[in-house]
């Protein structure tokens, strides 16, 4: 990130800035009038007691998201107010989202301050990320015709704590813009050895350790599911393992990404709209990857792993077919009935190559099926685990992290519709029902028995196809990074 940002305890109304953002709620009975939010004291006494009229005469609500401008007229040394409503009950969430809007809409600016409600080290870090996730931008292809994020930042706060508040807001979104930097980018730049390649950089910036194998290595160490889904391609699979050690660690938190750089279907081919936004199928391993990155750089008492399931499938005359069965990793062999039921294929090698570090908890991040955004639509991802009290702790972390996650089922009777005339296992069921469950149900045959493990299906929330809003960006969102970060901090603290 090129963005600057900083903490800045000085009257806003004193800041010599382009733009000055404080946020406002509504007020009155009927929810016609607003009023300044804590944060902005003294803008309005410096404007003469006109910022309510003001910001009534141009519309303004108080609703959450709402982006309102107000000039100062030389009232300020700010020319521009810009007013973003928090709703009438603002919590964390609401401020991250709040400052991401408003930020968002400011792209062109170079200073910009926030003085959102920040009495706590827990505010200052939710409206900084909110502020640098909303600014965030992909321009990597764009010549012209681009408005380039805010430069400069800054946090008007003075809270205990707010300093170490704002590095962690920075090191979570570095995180989550990596990760939507790799969903961002085309698969004609990103193939599976190129993905591999940005985690050796990242490791190598963060002290993680990092092993690598090709394809050929694949085929001789028996992982038959990256080898089956990439041998259509003249990209080869890579499985990429990181690694990072605390030295008082007590536990050990594996997680598990699938990386499907683009996805075609393979021969069970998608619908050309279908396929138009599967460069994001790599989701859950660059989220993997951004995780560990995070979690490295804050120092989290835990011992992690991470393996990056890298693919791409495709259609061509060495692909696998319908009807092919291959042998992953361990052993067990699966009937290839769909190949564009491809992530679970390269997820079990990554599953059970996992379960061979002896993790306290095993977590798999995928965007894995069509079925997941019918069920729960495109912003709120699936969490099934092999433990019910686990499955409802992963979905409380996420929520702590300001990530929408739902905790779903994982039915004992839908495991007869895997059931292969010819193999262990089918890699889909003869029934068209909850196919986000099935793959659950298909995964888990690949974790060890008394191996804590959930499963995160972000198919929809990986990628937003529809207008930006909050602190998301359309394409990429980084979706279940946060989650991850959480996740591995909730295991250090012995509460997951």
């Amino acid at each position: 990130m090129t963005t600057t940002i900083s903490l800045d305890s000085a009257a806003p109304a004193r800041l010599d800035v382009d733009a000055l953002v404080i946020g406002v709620v509504p007020t009155g009975r009927d929810g016609d009038g607003v009023r300044p939010a804590a944060g902005a004291e003294g803008v309005d006494e410096a404007l003469g007691g006109r910022l309510t009229d003001a910001l009534r005469a141009v519309g303004a609500t108080g609703k959450a998201e709402e982006v309102t401008r107000v000039p100062t007229l030389g009232a300020l040394p700010a020319p521009l107010i810009v007013a973003v409503g928090l709703g009438e009950s603002p919590d964390a969430e609401a401020l991250r989202r709040a400052a991401g809007a408003a930020v968002r809409a400011l792209a062109g600016t170079r200073r910009a301050a926030v003085a959102l409600p920040a009495a706590t080290a827990g505010e200052v870090e939710a409206v900084a990320l909110g502020a640098l996730l909303g600014n965030y931008a992909f321009h990597e292809f764009r010549t012209g015709d681009r408005k380039d994020p805010v430069e400069q930042l800054t946090v008007v706060a003075s809270a205990d704590g707010g300093q170490q508040a704002l590095d962690r807001a920075r090191t979570l979104a570095e995180a989550v813009c990596l990760v939507r930097d790799l969903v961002n980018t085309p698969p004609s730049h990103l193939t599976p050895d190129d993905l591999a390649r940005t985690a050796e950089r990242v490791a190598s910036e963060t002290g993680l350790g990092i092993e690598i194998l090709d394809d050929k290595a694949l085929a001789e160490g028996g992982y038959g599911g990256l080898v089956g889904v990439g041998q259509g391609s003249v990209n080869p699979p890579r499985l990429v393992r990181l690694a990072y050690r605390h030295p008082e660690a007590q536990r050990t938190l594996a997680l598990v990404g699938k990386g499907i750089t683009f996805d075609s279907g393979g021969l069970s081919l998608k619908p050309s709209e279908s396929m138009a936004w599967m460069k994001s199928d790599m989701g859950g391993a660059g989220a993997v990857l951004g995780a560990l990155s995070a979690i490295a750089r804050l120092g989290v008492k835990v011992n992690a792993v991470g393996y990056l399931a890298l693919a791409e499938n495709m259609p061509s005359g060495t692909a696998q077919r319908p009807s092919d069965v291959l042998r992953v990793y361990g052993g067990k062999t699966v009937e290839v009935l769909n190949t564009d039921a491809e992530g679970r294929l390269v997820l079990a090698d990554a599953l059970v190559r996992a379960g061979e570090d002896d993790p306290d908890l095993l977590v798999d991040v995928a965007t894995l099926t069509g079925a997941q955004i019918v069920a729960l639509g495109t912003r709120t991802a699936g969490v099934m685990a092999n433990d019910d009290d686990l499955r409802e702790k992963v979905v409380a972390a996420a929520r702590d992290a300001g990530e929408a996650f739902w905790g779903m089922p994982l039915p004992a009777e839908l495991r007869k519709g895997l059931d292969s005339a010819v193999a262990d296992i089918a890699n889909i069921s003869g029934e068209r029902w909850g196919g986000m469950l099935v793959a659950g149900v298909f995964l888990k045959e690949f974790v060890r028995d008394g191996l804590r493990w959930a499963h995160l299906d972000i198919a929809g929330p990986s990628f937003n196809q529809g207008e930006p809003h909050g602190y998301t960006p359309k394409g990429g969102t980084g979706a279940a990074t946060r989650a991850l970060v959480r996740i591995a901090e909730d295991l250090a603290a012995g509460s997951l």
